[in-house]
């Protein structure tokens, strides 16, 4: 499948808070969750270099129309709303339109 819509969200985890914020988005490749959907090409958790509390998240789906349809269920929004008591600030989301690349995990 081509990812047709992406995003990347930068969230900042209360200080001490990276290492539960990864490991809660990373529950979001299990099945059943938004980054297991076929819909979801892309799903990649990183984390800053030199700040250990800031967290990047990259997804491609293959349409925007897909993405909010799968985060507007229940296993998402059940992420969602564990995520918001780790955040220090609002997170930052750039959204996009993937035109060429490669992933490997």
């Amino acid at each position: 499948m081509i990812a047709e819509y992406g995003f990347n969200a930068t969230l900042t985890a209360r200080p001490g808070m990276g290492d539960r914020l990864v490991d809660l988005l990373l529950t979001g490749l299990d099945e059943g969750s938004p980054g297991a959907s076929e819909h979801c090409v892309v799903y990649l958790v990183s984390r800053s270099a030199s700040a250990p509390d800031v967290v990047h998240v990259t997804e491609g789906w293959t349409s925007e129309e897909d993405h909010h349809r799968i985060f507007a269920g229940e296993a998402a929004q059940a992420i969602v709303a564990q995520i918001d008591g780790l955040l220090a600030k609002e997170s930052e989301f750039t959204d996009y339109v993937p035109v060429r690349g490669k992933a490997a995990f």
